[in-house]
């Protein structure tokens, strides 16, 4: 969701960037989610940063998809957050599945966790679709099966529904963390790197994620000369787009919302700090 990116964003700001506060306005209930696009080392990090600060600064139990073990949190990401609480760190629960069919088979889980748990989660994220969607045609991600087509759509609807039934679940409980959010990774092998973030030619699967996602989060790699001459490792150029984001912005005529800013900047420097710059 675009609250929980922006409060990433914002949480760790270049210090140049001085414009802004910290709030963020609440999503509408209708929107599914927001789907990361591009790296997937550097869109794991976003994903990595979305999950601790959703459940240290906004409370939430989130729950973490991944085919990658992770028994620690990157040095990169310890740097952005060196006192993280242990208790922030155990609202966030990593699941492993290694198949589409297992992860399929956990988030529907999700559901039948409410009777058990005394809070379901607020914040569903998914690492890397494209390795789980590959595997369910046995082969790469090129060559865009119909397969492996239709699995991004049961996929998404899966995880659009269970959203919908979670936040349900929230609001009955009067949860303050609630509605639920979904984050997913995604990297295409079709090239994002356009003005505006936007494809330079089409990717059927991403087609697809988009009709469920209602924002999309495209990382673009600046490679320019700009990044050596500021002393940075890596520049990235981050693009939000999407009907959440027309939605979010035309909410209020005529009043220029910081909350759904277009565009951003991901500084990285040599030592793995990680800092947003608004553009």
């Amino acid at each position: 969701m675009t609250d929980i990116l922006t409060l990433v964003f914002k949480t760790f700001k270049s210090q140049t960037d001085l414009k802004m506060d910290l709030t963020v306005s609440p999503p509408p209930p209708t929107t599914c989610g927001a789907l990361v696009v591009g790296d997937h080392s550097v869109s794991r990090s976003v994903l990595l940063l979305a999950a601790v600060t959703a459940a240290s600064q906004m409370g939430m139990r989130v729950m973490f998809f991944t085919q990658t073990q992770i028994q620690s949190l990157p040095a990169s990401l310890q740097k952005c957050v060196p006192s993280l609480s242990p208790e922030s760190l155990k609202k966030i629960k990593f699941s492993y599945p290694r198949t589409v069919e297992e992860l399929l088979l956990q988030i529907a889980s999700l559901h039948e966790s409410t009777n058990t748990s005394p809070t379901p989660p607020s914040l569903i994220i998914v690492d890397r679709l494209e390795s789980f969607l590959s595997d369910s045609t046995g082969g790469s991600h090129s060559g865009f099966h119909p397969g492996e087509q239709s699995c991004a759509a049961h996929l998404s609807a899966l995880l659009c529904d269970t959203a919908a039934f979670l936040t349900q679940v929230l609001e009955q409980r009067s949860s303050i963390s609630g509605p639920c959010r979904v984050i997913a990774s995604f990297q295409s092998e079709v090239d994002p790197g356009q003005a505006g973030g936007e494809p330079s030619a089409t990717d059927p699967i991403l087609d697809i994620l988009d009709r469920y996602f209602q924002v999309r989060c495209t990382l673009d790699q600046d490679r320019g000369y700009e990044a050596a001459a500021a002393g940075l490792q890596q520049l990235w150029h981050i693009y939000l787009s999407g009907r959440g984001i027309t939605e979010a912005s035309s909410a209020k005529d005529g009043e220029e919302r910081l909350d759904v800013a277009q565009e951003w900047q991901l500084l990285i420097f040599p030592d793995g700090l990680m800092e947003f710059k608004l553009v």
